[in-house]
């Protein structure tokens, strides 16, 4: 992302969110996380911390605030949008934030994910007279679940890439190779085709190991005629992606293979088909769901059917029974993954990372969900 673009967006996303601070009830709100630090000023580093103020604070404070260390003074000052006045702080960084709020009196908001019980403590003891602090727990996320264009594009592009990589990988086949090189190659892959980092610790798990639906890649060989769960991802440009693909390593698997992942498959399908924005995410596992309840496998149908992907492997909104009837948006992103793992046996998951529209949906990964034979 050039630095210039990422200014831009963080200065609108700052103020989109200091208009909602009123609606918080909130005067003021302090930002910790490094990703929602990064999300709304464009800040890479691994030190510092923004302050919004909404229109009561800004009629005396002017700007909002972010702060960090010296190691961090010439790349701030390239990131951080002016609408942000900048301060390099040399102690610790709560104490300066409350230093910016003297003489003047209101609520701070905070996010209890983010801001430690021992923080939260002294931060209560830093503020200034008049000063109260008001939990606002997930403020920034919800503006992260709905993306915006040149988000998605990004997404895109890690998850365009994450399949390339994969695609290689596959050319040297799987058989006789351990599942640990395999992972080891594959984030390699990902890496030399330009990804940041794998966005997850890639799994890969054949035969028995794919029931474990996190499984570790072990230094085992992958043996012949059974099922191999690739589960991958790519953090491209400070975006991630995620896809599962669940691969044969001969013509001689099981019927009991074939038959669970034509029953994984079709209950991707219809999951996928019941995206759309206006829908719950509740709602569309059910879809999922019922599709393995019925066909007496719903005990090895443990997880949800998905989740937001975005800065995170793991955000809002979330695809699961126990999801809010909240329901989806145009601009979320979310993976469509159910799994049938059966102990002792073998698993199957297929995934797919798709854009929520409002009557359409766009699908991110490309790679065949026809069950295939990588020898």
């Amino acid at each position: 992302m050039r630095i210039d673009a990422a200014a831009s967006e963080g200065r609108s996303r700052a103020e989109r969110l200091a208009q909602e601070l009123g609606g918080l009830e909130v005067d003021a709100l302090l930002v910790e996380s490094l990703v929602d630090v990064r999300y709304l000023t464009g800040f890479t580093g691994s030190h510092g911390l923004a302050l919004l103020l909404g229109e009561s604070a800004r009629a005396k404070l002017a700007r909002h605030r972010f702060l960090t260390d010296f190691r961090y003074a010439t790349q701030s000052a390239e990131q951080v949008p002016d609408s942000f006045e900048r301060e390099i702080v040399s102690g610790d960084l709560l104490e300066a934030a409350a230093a910016v709020l003297e003489g003047t009196s209101g609520r701070l908001g905070f996010d209890e994910a983010h801001l430690t019980v021992k923080a939260h403590r002294r931060l209560a003891e830093l503020l200034p007279a008049g000063w109260e602090l008001l939990a606002c727990n997930g403020a920034v996320e919800r503006l992260r679940a709905v993306k915006e264009p040149g988000e998605i594009a990004r997404i895109r592009a890690a998850s365009q890439l994450a399949d390339e990589a994969l695609a290689g990988v596959l050319e040297g086949g799987l058989a006789g190779r351990t599942e640990r090189e395999v992972a080891i190659e594959l984030e390699l892959a990902m890496r030399r085709l330009g990804a940041e980092a794998p966005s997850f610790p890639s799994i890969v798990a054949a035969g028995a190991h794919g029931a474990l639906p996190h499984a570790e890649p072990r230094d085992r060989a992958i043996s012949r005629d059974v099922l191999v769960t690739i589960d991958w991802g790519a953090l491209h440009e400070g975006y991630c992606s995620d896809c599962t693909r669940t691969y044969a390593t001969g013509e001689g698997i099981s019927q009991l293979a074939r038959a669970t992942y034509a029953l994984v498959l079709d209950a991707q399908q219809q999951g996928l088909a019941a995206v759309r924005a206006g829908r719950s995410g509740r709602e569309i596992d059910a879809v999922a769901r019922e599709v393995i309840e019925r066909a007496g496998e719903g005990e090895h149908f443990g997880h949800g059917l998905g989740h937001g992907v975005g800065m995170e492997i793991h955000e809002g909104p979330r695809l699961s029974r126990t999801a809010s009837e909240e329901p989806l948006r145009a601009g979320n992103v979310v993976t469509v993954e159910p799994g049938v793992y059966l102990p002792g046996r073998l698993g199957v998951r297929i995934e797919d990372l798709v854009v929520v529209g409002e009557d359409s949906q766009e699908v991110l990964t490309s790679l065949s969900k026809a069950l295939t034979v990588i020898s």
